[in-house]
């Protein structure tokens, strides 16, 4: 079943423009059909607010048919915000509060950009702890990307990141580690994941915290993990809901940066650009050491020449992955979704998975 638009976020009307099945409120189907309510805690700065909603609605609206979703974005106090962002969020996202009455089957917890040292420093902490501790009470199953990733690694499992030599940024092959978890099922066994992140927790940490890993590479390290009972936290340290172009954007913002004076010149994102759009981009930078050495005007990046010579190597797989993490949601959540997590169901192993692997 498909996405359900029950309010106004422009992010219904893009993905309907898309092709992707949008219901309204009033069109929803007969109740015998089941809802799923989904939270997207929304952590990303304002440029970025649309585009990661629509990325992670996709995700959710093209994965497993199973029941009418229902997807309730909301942030946190503390995140640096203009006032379009504070506009938007006031317009189109929940309070927190109603979302704890209201309750949810599902949360998914987006990165962030810092501004501080240390996580711990972050104005975003306390409230996104809050966030994380009632869910674990009340919600099936919590994925976590990226930075929300790093965040809860350090505050549950005193497992604190560390910051890499360079920048991790381009598209990985990764190695399933656990093939018999049920997240992974008709998943390939070898599968592309883009990262960009500046830290990095090891495979080493999260074998220390109980962490079992389900998909790492030998480049970018781990991608996918589940907590200690198998499914209450997903981890992953990649970004499964990339648009095929979100890396040529953050190229392009980096190529900005760096004639601000504010980084430099950024390497191109690793299996990512082709042959003839590296080409392309080394001319480009070319031109603009030239510019920035004699004064001229700056030449605009040929970001249409370059968007048609990237692909999209991770959407598949993703979407796999998200339609599995749904459908053990469907499976385990409770009708009345106020009750402790999974009544009655093993919180060791809530899916049996590591009894069906042994057999």
């Amino acid at each position: 079943m498909p996405l359900v638009a029950h309010n106004d976020l422009p992010a219904f009307e893009r993905l309907l423009s898309e092709g992707q099945t949008i219901l309204t409120h009033n069109r929803v189907y007969n109740q015998d059909i089941r809802q799923l309510h989904i939270g997207l805690l929304n952590m990303m700065p304002d440029a970025a607010l649309a585009a990661t909603e629509r990325q992670f609605l996709r995700l959710v609206g093209q994965s497993n048919h199973i029941a009418q979703f229902y997807v309730h974005p909301f942030s946190l106090d503390g995140l640096p915000r203009a006032q379009s962002g504070l506009d938007h969020i006031a317009k189109y996202y929940e309070p927190f509060s109603d979302i704890q009455h209201q309750g949810l089957d599902a949360l998914i917890i987006t990165g962030a950009n810092v501004t501080r040292p240390n996580l711990s420093e972050e104005p975003f902490w306390n409230p996104l702890i809050e966030v994380v501790d009632w869910a674990y009470e009340n919600v099936t199953s919590i994925f976590c990307s990226c930075l929300a990733t790093h965040a809860v690694m350090e505050f549950r499992y005193g497992q604190k990141r560390r910051k890499m030599d360079s920048k991790r940024w381009g598209v990985y092959s990764h190695d399933v580690i656990e093939r018999s978890h049920p997240l992974l099922q008709a998943v390939n066994t070898r599968f592309d994941v883009p990262h960009s992140r500046f830290n990095d927790v090891s495979p080493h940490q999260f074998d220390a915290a109980g962490v079992s890993v389900l998909a790492r590479s030998e480049i970018a390290d781990v991608h996918l993990a589940v907590s200690e009972d198998g499914f209450r936290f997903v981890f992953s340290q990649g970004h499964p809901e990339y648009d095929t172009i979100s890396l040529l954007k953050e190229y392009k913002r980096e190529v900005v940066r760096f004639v601000s004076g504010e980084a430099d010149c950024p390497p191109f994102p690793e299996n990512y650009f082709s042959c003839r759009a590296s080409a392309i981009l080394e001319e480009y930078k070319a031109r603009v050491l030239q510019a920035l050495e004699s004064g001229n005007a700056l030449p605009e990046l040929p970001e249409h020449l370059i968007a048609s010579e990237v692909h999209n190597t991770w959407h598949d797989s993703g979407e796999a992955v998200v339609g599995n993490w749904i459908g053990l949601v469907y499976q385990l959540t409770h009708t009345e979704r106020t009750k402790p997590f999974m009544q009655g169901v093993d919180p060791k192993d809530p899916l049996n998975w590591r009894k069906t692997a042994a057999s």
